[in-house]
């Protein structure tokens, strides 16, 4: 008999990387590759940087802190496994100041991307349409170069076995939240699918957008611009506390959790059984086990 595990302050996760899976615990990240019939485990511990100062855990700021942190993490394990994969010498990971202008570009194009682009073409259609149409078309814009993003990318056959890997680490978090046994029969049966995923995440955030960038009202196109630039925490910090709440009460907000487990289906691949043991012997270097009662 399965025991659904309760809700704990500290939720695991995860990441797809190259050939492997990253996952986050409450006392580190584990990185673990496939390097050809071996699976190579990098252990690091890290705190979470909301343990840095008591307000980086408040509501609607800790949502741009933890995506930051994601951020970091996330292209620290990009780079160990490329690395690892390549076989180089001791699978080193990116410097500090590599990190830093790796997260800056991805910054800047995501804004140019989804921010700009979108923004400049609501602003152009002013003459025609009134606010509330203004904002539709940025909404829509977003979403559409999201999804385009999304379906390109799947042509690829090596972006293809990431979201392999991807679904393999939502069926370990599933498998251990519903407190079932970790082994690749049990992960295999359950689904590649998760609220909590980024990709769920990214979809909540451009439809909060078109709601809150409706409140700025009209204006000139550098106002635009700059309100939606500094109105992004904010977005941010909606869209985590959502993503909360949706893992707390998953059972009770079906319907509105649904859009973002759909569009996971274009992110996520179902896994081999190989794929599985990777992301498996990466979530139990991560896994802190539930102190005895009494301790």
């Amino acid at each position: 008999m399965l025991r659904k595990r309760s809700v704990t302050p500290f939720q695991y996760g995860g990441q797809a990387v190259i050939d492997g899976v990253m996952m986050r615990g409450p006392q580190g990240i584990a990185t673990a590759v496939r390097v050809g019939e071996e699976i190579v485990v990098r252990k690091e511990d890290v705190a979470p940087w909301t343990e840095a100062f008591s307000f980086f855990r408040w509501p609607l700021i800790r949502g741009t802190v933890v995506l930051l942190e994601s951020l970091v993490l996330g292209i620290k394990s990009l780079s160990l496994s490329a690395s690892l994969v390549s076989g180089e010498d001791g699978g080193e990971s990116l410097g500090a100041l590599e990190i830093g202008l790796t997260v800056s570009f991805a910054v800047l194009f995501a804004t140019g991307l989804f921010i700009l682009l979108p923004t400049w073409l609501g602003h152009i259609a002013r003459f025609q349409v009134g606010i509330f149409g203004q904002n539709v078309i940025e909404g829509v814009t977003r979403l559409g170069i999201f999804l385009l993003y999304l379906l390109v990318i799947r042509r690829f056959e090596d972006i293809r076995r990431v979201f392999q890997y991807h679904g393999a680490e939502h069926k370990v978090i599933n498998t251990y939240e519903e407190g079932a046994d970790l082994t690749v029969e049990e992960v295999a049966r359950r689904s590649c699918l998760h609220p909590s995923c980024g990709t769920s995440f990214l979809l909540i955030v451009l439809v909060i957008s078109i709601l809150v960038f409706a409140l700025v009202g009209n204006g000139p196109w550098w106002w635009k611009f700059g309100a939606r630039l500094l109105l992004l925490p904010l977005i941010a910090g909606l869209g985590y506390e959502f993503i909360r709440c949706s893992r707390r009460y998953r059972d009770r907000m079906g319907l509105l959790i649904a859009p973002g487990l759909w569009l996971q289906k274009l992110t996520t691949g179902e896994p081999d059984a190989g794929q599985i043991e990777v992301a498996i012997s990466a979530f139990k270097c991560v896994l802190v086990s539930p102190a005895a009662p009494g301790e």
